[in-house]
């Protein structure tokens, strides 16, 4: 990975399941150079306490929110600790493979992104099929996003997005739960950088296997596009 650090930002919720072979994972990742920041949102299954005995010795940083605050708080915490030159969101279950890492870098690497987004939708990866009407929603809410944004994303919802430092530093996360997706993306369109897409693998798992993200952030994601695209 040339001379550039990562910086692997998870951000954690009630993840017991899953938390330790999502590290695993990461470190069998074909990225050498690289530091871990997992932020805990104050779990209450009995993550913390597999973070403490078996995680905090094989990452760099555990950080534990001592109340529960959402995805973008924890996200927020994990990128101000960020040593890294680029810096990706790895959720803490396995719904998306530290394998395309490099697929994901690769833009960014060769100089010619700022920001990459990982899709779903697109490639020859493997994709889980799961809910028909998540994939409607998420179309829906892509579709209204680019409108306002004008650039022509198929996945602003995905996990999986890479910053270069010197971009994410410009930007202050103000959303706590879900919003964070529609609001980075408003953001990094209006400074005008240079965003790519690529394709990834997706095993997207259901609500019985931990799905967290229901209507109501649906919801709050429509007024977040229009927050932070006209009101910003």
């Amino acid at each position: 990975m040339s001379n550039l650090k990562l910086s692997v930002i998870v951000p954690c919720y009630n993840e017991a399941a899953t938390i330790r072979q999502v590290i695993d994972a990461i470190h069998n990742s074909p990225i050498v150079d690289q530091e871990i920041i997992v932020v805990d949102d104050c779990s209450s299954d009995g993550t913390q306490e597999i973070l403490r005995q078996d995680i905090e010795p094989l990452v760099s940083q555990v950080i534990y929110h001592p109340r529960n605050l959402g995805k973008g708080a924890a996200l927020r915490t994990g990128l101000g600790q960020m040593t890294g030159d680029i810096a990706i969101i790895q959720d803490a279950d396995l719904e998306y493979s530290p394998q395309d890492y490099p697929l994901m870098l690769e833009p960014i690497l060769q100089g010619r992104a700022d920001v990459v987004y990982g899709s779903r939708f697109q490639g020859a990866a493997p994709h889980r099929v799961v809910y028909y009407w998540h994939r409607v929603g998420n179309g829906f809410l892509t579709t209204l996003s680019n409108m306002f944004t004008n650039i022509n994303l198929t996945d602003m919802e995905t996990c999986y997005k890479a910053f270069r430092k010197e971009i994410i530093q410009q930007i202050r996360i103000e959303e706590n739960r879900f919003g964070f997706e529609p609001e980075i993306t408003a953001k990094v369109a209006k400074l005008n950088c240079r965003i790519y897409e690529v394709g990834i693998s997706y095993y997207g798992r259901s609500y019985k296997e931990g799905k967290k993200i229901n209507w109501q952030d649906g919801v709050w994601a429509i007024i977040c596009i229009l927050k932070y695209n006209l009101f910003r």
